[in-house]
Formats: structure tokens, C-alpha cells, sequence
């Protein structure tokens, strides 16, 4: 029967030959999706959704959270309301997802909705902008936490997080540009180490609630510093910890039924989530107060220095597997995505070849690795996260807004998950919010950068899409052909062959 099943999607669907016979390489993740079609319920959407969310936000944004509304009760507020968000959000790209069956993230959608040119912007800013500064985000917040042991009582020098954090760029892009294999057995190995900090630090923070510990949750609304530029980047950092709700459409051909799984894992996965977070910073605030959580370099350190001594190094070593695994995860996906905007021609050509020798595309993954280091090099943390979260929230309020125009514009989609049109409406209209609260509240130039950087990419797409000028290839012919006798790496069309 699974055979026959087999033989049916390969007849129907040719289109994907190209894809297969990249992916037929790629052992582990066809084992991967060949085990998740034998799952009967939705248990694999919401391990995924789970496993996908929860990073390094939750260990570096609760102190971000907590400067921008000044108090417990608000902090704990916004962690919830962060989740129902990314609830919502989820639910309305589930509905895109099974609506338009086409990879490559907002990028279909988008081009649906309003055409090549708002597509070809967000390809634009996710390559070059928001991919790599999430990267840099998570290795400089890997970075911090395995360095603060060795500096007790105060913080790591700058230049030391910087380094570590290049260094484990630079890891991390060489063992997934040498094999897709090593990469899969390393994010399991780190997924599970994942889980057992995060069950530390819930679990310990329930007991220290049984024993009495609740001193720091009265009055927990007194000294709050509330605005609209305040919550918006409170937003911002939350939602940053959130980050991979997004990702959940792509999960639809790896469910059985995913008309009624899909929905289902994310009402499950993303509330569980939700739940997970608030549980932690409840767990912080029952050995911290605000003003020692804020002075906290590493808030799990901290955390673990008072609960779990002697053995308080078991929360810096598995936070930072933590870190490294979100990591690792998002230069395996990301590193396609480069792979495949330079297939489609809106990249350097080079950037979508593959290694004769591993099968990997490590021209897109160098590149990914490249650009998230110069990231590293001028920015902190907390800025990184505000302006990566502006350009990303622009493009999930434009996608959002696309589900709502194709509910008059393109009726005869057929709808497998049909959500009510109220739930987009919210998201577009919070996406607002989120995009012109911090500036009208807090006006920086940065934002203004960001948004030029945004609209420069018209000037590639007239140049180089739309009009396809030729002193480009002859530029770049010759540079294409050194890198690929350097790296070794030849079209996906050849090695299909």
C-alpha cells in the first residue's frame, strides 16, 4: 500500500523531480518526513512546533521584556499575549500554507496577492537582512551564556562574546556545509538538551512556588512604565522568543490529514509553548527580583547560581547546547533558502550549486555564515532584536494582509482550512502597531536605514530581474567559475544526472 501511495505522488505531482532528487541525498530527512506520514494524529506537529519555537529567546529576552514594562505583572502579560499572537499568526499562515502548496515561505503568497515586486522584497530583506541577524542573534545569545561562567560577578567583556560568537558561526556553517547527516544527528543531540534545561528550571521554579517563594509577585503591577513605544518593543523582544510560528505551513506534507492536524498542532503546540514561558519567568522571578533579573547578565546563569549550587554549571552548558541547536536549525533552513533564490536568479548564481563531494549546498550556507558575522560586528543583542523584529514584522503584516485580499480577489482557491476573517484582520492590524509604535514613540534613524535598505531592492529588481542586463553575468561568469573549481560545487541539474 505505502508503495502504491508512493507511485501516485510521483505521478502526480513532476513538478517536484528536481526537489526529490536534490532531497533523495538527504537520508535523513526523507527518514524524517517517511516516519511522520505514519503518524495517525498530530503528536509530530506539535513535537515540531515545540521543538521549532523554543530557542535562545527565552534565556535572553525576559530581561529585554522586563525593561521595557518596568514590573512583573505587565512582564508576564506580555509573554502571554505574545503567545496568542504567534497563535493567530500561525493559524492564518496554516490557511495560506494548504491554500498555496508552494515552498519558499511568504515569497508565494506574497506574489499571489500582489505580484513579483512586494515578493522579490521580502526575498531581498530575508536573505540579506532578517536570516542573518536571527543567526547573529542566537550565537551572540550562545555567546553570553557560555562565557559568563568564567567572568563570575560581572559582565564578559564585548570583545570576547563577539569572537565566540563568530566562532561558533563558523562551526556551525562548516558542519553543515560538510554533511546534511552530521547536521541531523547534532540538532537531535541538542533538541534533547533543549528540553532538559527548560524542564529544570519549570520544575524548580514549581517547587520554590510550593515552598512559599512569592514574595516578589506582590504589588506585581507597581513602578510599571507603560506606553505604546514601551509595549511595542516589549513586543518586539517577546515575540522574538516566539520566532518560528511562521515556519508551521511547512509542516503540511509531513502530517497525516493536515487539514485537521495542522489547526489542531498548532491550538496544542504553540499554546504549550506559551504555557513554557510564562512557567520560566515565573521560575526567574521566584529567586530574582526585577531589579536583580535586570542586572543578571545571563538570567538562566543567575537562576542557576541560587537554585541548582554546586551543580549550577549544568544551566550555562545546557543553555548553551540550547542556543547552538536553535542555531544549527536556522542555518539548515536558512542556508536553503539562499540556495533557492539563487536557482530562481534572484541571487548570485553560484549560490544555488551543490558539492560534488557532499551534496550539500555550501555556497548558499558560507555565504548565510558571511553575513551573519558582519552582523555580529557592530550591534548588540537587544538592537539587533528590535530591528530585526521591524523588518520581519512588515513582511508577516503584509503576508497576513495578502490571506485577507485573496478572500475577495481570488475566490476560487480552493480553502482546505478556512479561518474567520476576523483573526487576520487582528494580526494585520497588530502588525501595524508593531511597525509605527516604535517609531512615533521613539523615533531612531535606524529604522529609517532599515526601511531604505527595504526599498533599495527595487533598484536590484529593475536592474537585474526586470530588465536583466548583462554586464552583471560578465562580471560574474568569471567569479562563478573560480568558486566553483574552489568550493567544488557543481548545478543540481548535473548531479540529478
Amino acid at each position: 500500500m505505502g508503495e502504491e501511495t508512493l507511485r501516485k505522488r510521483r505521478g502526480e505531482d513532476n513538478s517536484k523531480e528536481d526537489e526529490q532528487s536534490i532531497q533523495s541525498h538527504e537520508p535523513q530527512t526523507m527518514n524524517l518526513q517517511k516516519q511522520a506520514k505514519l503518524f495517525l494524529f498530530s503528536l509530530h506537529g506539535i513535537c515540531m512546533i515545540v521543538g521549532t519555537i523554543i530557542g535562545s529567546g527565552i534565556f535572553v529576552s525576559p530581561k529585554s521584556v522586563l525593561a521595557n514594562v518596568g514590573s512583573v505583572g505587565p512582564c508576564l502579560t506580555i509573554w502571554a499575549a505574545c503567545g496568542i499572537l504567534a497563535t493567530l499568526g500561525a493559524l492564518c499562515f496554516a490557511e495560506l500554507g494548504t491554500m498555496i502548496t508552494k515552498s519558499g515561505g511568504e515569497y508565494p503568497y506574497l506574489m499571489e496577492a500582489f505580484g513579483p515586486i512586494p515578493a522579490f522584497l521580502f526575498s531581498w530583506t530575508s536573505l540579506l537582512v532578517t536570516k542573518p541577524s536571527s543567526f547573529a542573534i542566537i550565537c551572540l545569545s550562545f555567546a553570553e551564556y557560555a562565557s559568563a561562567p568564567f567572568y563570575p560577578g560581572c559582565d564578559p567583556p564585548p570583545a570576547v562574546i563577539k569572537c565566540l560568537a563568530a566562532a561558533a558561526i563558523v562551526v556551525i556553517t562548516i558542519v553543515n556545509s560538510l554533511s546534511v547527516k552530521l547536521g541531523s544527528y547534532l540538532q537531535n543531540f541538542l533538541t534533547a538538551a533543549k528540553m532538559i534545561i527548560v524542564t529544570i528550571i519549570i520544575v524548580s521554579g514549581i517547587v520554590l512556588l510550593a515552598q512559599g517563594k512569592t514574595e516578589n509577585f506582590k504589588d506585581s503591577f507597581k513602578d510599571s512604565k507603560i506606553s505604546v513605544s514601551s509595549i511595542g518593543l516589549a513586543f518586539y523582544n517577546g515575540l522574538w522568543a516566539y520566532d518560528g510560528w511562521n515556519q508551521l505551513n511547512y509542516i503540511t506534507e509531513e502530517l497525516k490529514n493536515p487539514y485537521r492536524n495542522l489547526p489542531l498542532s498548532i491550538i496544542i503546540g504553540i499554546p504549550l509553548v506559551t504555557v513554557c514561558y510564562v512557567l520560566i519567568n515565573i521560575s526567574y522571578f521566584t529567586v530574582m527580583t526585577s531589579t536583580e533579573l535586570l542586572q543578571s547578565q545571563a538570567v538562566a546563569v543567575t537562576f542557576g547560581d541560587r537554585i541548582l549550587y554546586p551543580a549550577s554549571w549544568i544551566v550555562p552548558l545546557f543553555v548553551a547546547f540550547s542556543t547552538i541547536g536553535s542555531a544549527n536549525g536556522t542555518c539548515f533552513t536558512a542556508g536553503r533558502l539562499v540556495y533557492v533564490a539563487g536557482r530562481e536568479g534572484h541571487m548570485l548564481k553560484v549560490l544555488s550549486y551543490i558539492s560534488v563531494k557532499r551534496l550539500t549546498p555550501a555556497p548558499a550556507i558560507i555565504f548565510y555564515g558571511a553575513i551573519a558575522i558582519i552582523y555580529i560586528i557592530p550591534g548588540d543583542i537587544n538592537t539587533l532584536i528590535n530591528y530585526f523584529s521591524f523588518a520581519v514584522w512588515i513582511f508577516y503584516g503584509l503576508t497576513i494582509l495578502a490571506l485577507i485580499v485573496m478572500r475577495f480577489t481570488r475566490k476560487e482557491l480552493k480553502r482546505p482550512i478556512r479561518i474567520p476573517i476576523i483573526i487576520p484582520v487582528i494580526v494585520t492590524l497588530v502588525s501595524i502597531l508593531l511597525v509605527l509604535a516604535p517609531i512615533i514613540s521613539a523615533p531612531e534613524l535606524a529604522y529609517l536605514y532599515c526601511v531604505l535598505f527595504i526599498l533599495s531592492g527595487l533598484i536590484v529588481y529593475v536592474l537585474f530581474v526586470h530588465f536583466k542586463f548583462n554586464w552583471p553575468q560578465k562580471i560574474s561568469k568569471p567569479i562563478t567559475m573560480h568558486l566553483q573549481m574552489l568550493l567544488e560545487v557543481v548545478p543540481a541539474e548535473e548531479v540529478t544526472e
